[in-house]
């Protein structure tokens, strides 16, 4: 049952809801205690453009059904992506098998009712596009044109894409909770290619957004993927050696994804996290609040419920320096002996305070050492909290930039760059749904030649 921009939006959520409906009461059928699904419809246009010439044009339309049942505290699911009557019920079924072969484990049941969402705040989150396939290549090949026409280095693409996608994602549980909301999200990305002498470099930009009316223009995107590719030409390496580092606003993001993954449920009751034990304590320099925003209007993760149909709510996170929570789902709250905090599924919306400094600001505050603008790798130790990324980006003296650098490796340790955070600039200017300026850490070392 895919959706199109022509059907009723509330139609489309009613059918969705009578899935789930029936759903359940099979599960109560074949015997389960309690049962919860979740159902999305979807559809969408995607087109891609390489040198002013059509690569893909694609329509997509996906469905898919999650069920977890409990026989007491033994818990079986399964999925389809098949929602026709017969499909719907063989999913139940395999869910119970399941369920009646695996162990007690007393974390293994619903959210309490009181924890449900009951209030389902206007989030802005739908605004399809009917945009036609002619228009949208038209858009995709703009965008690649400017950034070919930017500077006369830029020698070859790897191309330019549209994407535009709307959507249904309805929830339902045996404690009487159904719920469910629409969405959209377009996006439009290029990525370029630069030649000096023999050597040649990569970089691209994109932008996404709810609504197709906050999406930057095209031109603007293709000369900005341009102006990234180009200032990368005539990357130097650098000695080994100690210095401060600036992590780009869009590189920062990673540091804020590391700290979710340190404080998730999951890491904190298997034992495997860096921050374990630190709940209360500084982690942070105090002029550090990081929160979550999950009822952001048009927010690219904004959602009324998380995973478990628990409220999701604004909290903050890191206040004062200070760890205030976990992010915590039913079941890893239950393993801590813990309330869920509403985010199965992960965080919404996160956000850091950022400060008064401006990118040149910045640079000036770090005075000689490395901006960080693209790291490569995924050398984080999640237990230990030791950090080794492959990195390039720029070398800085006195608060200028002097020249590209390119095959070196940053290192330090989680917790120690967390404690060294010297500043957050305000130069936010990317899309997403994770927000920060750029970090200026203290020291970590660079190894290079």
């Amino acid at each position: 049952m895919p959706i199109t921009p022509t059907e009723d939006t509330a139609e489309r959520m009613a059918r969705l809801q009578t899935i789930i409906e029936d759903l359940l009461k099979e599960a109560k059928r074949e015997g389960a205690s309690a049962a919860e699904a979740s159902v999305g419809s979807s559809a969408g246009l995607e087109v891609a453009v390489r040198l002013g010439e059509v690569e893909t044009v694609e329509h997509t339309r996906d469905n898919g059904l999650g069920i977890t049942v409990y026989f007491g505290h033994r818990k079986g699911s399964s999925s389809t992506s098949d929602l026709s009557p017969g499909a719907v019920r063989d999913a139940v079924k395999a869910a119970c098998a399941i369920a009646t072969h695996t162990q007690e484990d007393r974390c293994a049941h619903l959210a309490e009712p009181e924890l449900m969402a009951t209030d389902f705040p206007e989030l802005d989150l739908y605004h399809p596009w009917s945009i036609e396939v002619e228009e949208a290549i038209a858009l995709a090949v703009a965008c690649e044109d400017a950034a070919r026409d930017y500077d006369p280095r830029i020698v070859n693409s790897e191309g330019a894409s549209l994407s535009t996608q709307f959507g249904i994602h309805v929830a339902g549980n045996t404690q009487g909770f159904m719920g469910g909301y629409p969405t959209t999200r377009h996006s439009l990305d290029c990525a370029v290619i630069g030649q000096e002498g023999d050597l040649m470099q990569r970089d691209s930009w994109w932008t996404t957004a709810r609504s197709a009316l906050d999406l930057e223009p095209a031109r603007q995107v293709g000369e900005r993927a341009a102006e990234r590719t180009v200032a990368r030409l005539g990357a130097r390496r650098l000695g080994t050696q100690e210095s401060p580092v600036l992590f780009r606003a869009d590189v920062a993001t990673g540091l804020l994804r590391s700290l979710m993954s340190a404080i998730s449920g999951g890491s904190i009751y298997r034992r495997s996290s860096f921050l374990l034990d630190h709940l209360g304590e500084r982690i942070f320099p105090e002029f550090v609040r990081i929160h979550e925003e999950p009822h952001l209007p048009r927010g690219l993760a904004s959602a009324p419920f998380d995973g478990d149909c628990v409220a999701t709510r604004a909290k903050d996170l890191v206040s004062g320096g200070v760890l205030q929570t976990y992010l915590l789902s039913v079941y890893s709250g239950c393993r801590l002996g813990l309330p869920t905090t509403g985010n199965a599924g992960g965080v919404r919306n996160l956000r850091i305070e950022m400060g008064d400094k401006d990118r040149a600001a910045m640079l000036r505050e770090l005075g000689t050492g490395l901006m960080v603008t693209e790291l490569m790798g995924h050398g984080v130790n999640a237990v230990t909290g030791d950090y080794s990324r492959g990195a390039s980006g720029f070398w800085v003296e006195n608060g200028e930039i002097q020249y590209p650098v390119e095959e070196i490796t940053i290192a330090g340790n989680l917790k120690k760059m967390f404690a060294g955070l010297v500043a957050v600039g305000n130069d936010c200017d990317f899309p997403g749904s994770t927000r920060t300026g750029s970090w200026l850490i203290d020291r970590m070392t660079i190894a290079g030649e």
